[in-house]
């Protein structure tokens, strides 16, 4: 498929408020440094890097009341809905650039926001190792970026639902969720109560990640808004070591190209977020680099010799 040019921004988080490690504040800044801005225009895409947005710093305190740092991560993820927002309202194409995965309460509520305005159906695609369906009843680390997908599907506290200004702010049944491997006992129980789509690794295994793909894209039309949430622990970490929790037995990189390519495909790719990023633990930036060589996908880069 010949994709039109693309208006890009670049929108950066460096923030690590809602994990249980320290390092995921420098993954914009690795990801510019492993060339995304040079990468994405090489595939004919305009591309403006905004800068790193601003918020509260990491006081790394205890939970309280089952969530830690809930003021401070309501308040970058209230940043986050407005940058992104805008960018919609001005007919670009975001990708937030994390940050730990909390940050998608604030990008996935400003683009279902912005569905909502243009009358668009929402397709969100969760690229992940984990579900990210927790509540602080179920988790006592009371990290919040395991759970963003149940607080924008209406299970948070109010901090977090009602950033953008509709609760729940999604339905599950928009939710496509791809590659999971690491899903809590009390979590797993709430992901079918919500009947989430989930195609795990067992089920890639078994059907292979194109079929997987396949079902996971099915019925996008001319009028489905794509957005993907890209959580590079997705990957195996044998080849993307540079997260903050590592799951083994993840996609392997051609699965991952043909994810990405297949996403492309649909030519209804949006908006995205490239999600927990952690210098810290990588190897020379390699896992920064992978995870651009796999955005690259996503706009266009293949392979592809059929005609």
């Amino acid at each position: 498929m010949q994709h039109p040019t693309r208006a890009i921004s670049l929108i950066g988080a460096p923030t690590d408020i809602g994990a249980g490690s320290r390092g995921a504040s420098m993954g914009p800044e690795a990801l510019r440094v492993a060339g995304i801005q040079a990468a994405l225009e090489a595939h004919g895409a305009v591309v403006a890097d905004r800068g790193n947005l601003a918020g509260p710093h990491n006081p790394w305190l205890p939970p309280v009341d089952g969530y830690r740092h809930l003021a401070e991560v309501a308040a970058w993820n209230r940043a986050v809905h407005d940058a992104v927002h805008a960018e919609l309202q001005a007919g670009q194409l975001p990708i937030l650039l994390g940050g730990d995965h909390s940050l998608a309460i604030g990008s996935v509520s400003a683009v279902a926001r912005h569905c909502r305005e243009s009358g668009r159906k929402l397709r969100l695609v969760w690229l992940d190792a984990h579900a990210d369906f927790n509540t602080h009843v179920l988790t006592p680390s009371g990290n919040i970026h395991g759970m963003p997908l149940a607080c924008l599907c209406g299970n948070g506290p109010n901090e977090l639902l009602q950033i953008g200004g509709q609760v729940p702010a999604i339905h599950p049944k928009w939710v496509r969720q791809i590659g999971i491997r690491s899903v809590d006992a009390g979590e797993k129980r709430l992901v079918h109560e919500a009947a989430l789509e989930v195609f795990d690794m067992r089920t890639i295994d078994e059907m292979g990640m194109r079929q997987a793909m396949e079902l996971a894209l099915a019925t996008i039309d001319a009028n489905t808004h794509v957005h993907v949430s890209f959580d590079v622990d997705f990957l195996d970490p044998d080849i993307a070591p540079g997260v903050c929790t590592t799951v083994r037995g993840g996609p392997t990189y051609r699965e991952a190209q043909l994810c990405m390519e297949m996403i492309a495909d649909t030519g209804r790719l949006a908006s995205l977020d490239v999600m927990e990023l952690n210098p810290a633990f990588d190897v020379k930036n390699r896992t920064a680099e992978l995870a651009v060589d796999l955005i690259e996908s996503l706009f266009g880069k293949s392979t592809l010799m059929r005609k």
